[in-house]
């Protein structure tokens, strides 16, 4: 099916999920086959002005939510929870005229407007055909753009042309977020470099911004009987309801990059402290067809 505007289409299939290399650590393992339905997927991460679209028409329409942060025009949304980021997706779906996904109640009745909802799986219209924001199981499959077994989107090595991480010396860095612009790395980038989009046509899947997930964080959940066909986590999580953060931002290390690499915070917190470093963190949408 044809895409959404600014959106590639994933194709159903099973990937292989998980730390092929055994390097991060045990909740990356067991390595596992995940079977996924297709859906749609952001080619790029959100960008502050679809990020204010959506805002500005929420605050007459009973949202509330707050208003992140950004380095410039054109470049990605950070600083914001997972709350406001899921009461996002609801409101870009209702802008768009879609039917929104997530709900305050298990009847799906409710649609997810304001407060610190923790909203859980049988509070999620999952066939809707809003906006969401990825499960985790959708999120590796779309990093690893059709590949199997490799540490980043194109292969097992990383250099600054590929990415934006801390030190990676694109010309960005600077004093505050440093992030490049939403699909900088297109060919065209300073200096000039090869077209970084993966196997799916999508950019930024490693570094610039980390990027929120549905699930609930489960440092176990690899290993479970329902992780292997269109997981949406655990009910409950590890260390309460923490949810998981995929991607690493312009101010990881290179390593936090990887495909595999999980990480998880509060959906409370605008900025996440992982490894000695803040992780900055925005989003990017899925739907389904």
């Amino acid at each position: 099916p044809a895409p959404p505007p600014g959106m590639v289409y994933i194709p159903a299939g099973v990937f292989q999920m998980g730390d092929n290399f055994n390097e991060i650590g045990p909740d990356t393992l067991p390595v596992h086959n995940v079977a996924v339905d297709a859906f749609f997927m952001d080619r790029t991460e959100v960008a502050k002005e679809l990020w204010q679209s959506v805002q500005t028409w929420s605050s007459g329409h009973g949202y509330g939510m707050n208003g992140g942060t950004y380095a410039a025009a054109g470049h990605p949304i950070q600083v914001i929870n997972w709350y406001d980021a899921v009461k996002w997706c609801n409101a870009r779906s209702e802008k768009d005229g879609l039917t929104p996904c997530y709900y305050s109640d298990t009847s799906q009745t409710v649609v997810y407007k304001a407060g610190n909802v923790d909203v859980t799986n049988a509070m999620v219209k999952w066939t809707a055909n809003g906006y969401r924001l990825p499960t985790e199981g959708e999120w590796e499959k779309s990093a690893r753009g059709g590949s199997t077994g490799l540490r980043y989107p194109w292969g097992n090595t990383i250099t600054g042309s590929q990415a934006n991480y801390a030190s990676s010396g694109d010309p960005f860095e600077g004093p505050t977020w440093k992030t490049t612009p939403v699909g900088y790395y297109n060919g065209t980038q300073t200096p000039t470099g090869t077209d970084m989009a993966n196997g799916y046509g999508l950019y930024d899947m490693a570094g610039n911004i980390a990027e929120w997930c549905w699930d609930i964080y489960g440092s176990g959940y690899y290993g479970a009987s329902d992780a292997n066909n269109n997981p949406y986590g655990p009910i409950s999580g590890s260390n309460g309801n923490n949810r998981l953060i995929r991607g690493g931002s312009w101010n990881d290390p290179s390593s936090n990059l990887r495909c595999a690499f999980r990480i998880f915070s509060s959906p409370g917190n605008t900025q996440s402290f992982f490894g000695g470093v803040f992780v900055q963190t925005g989003l990017r949408c899925v739907k389904s067809p």
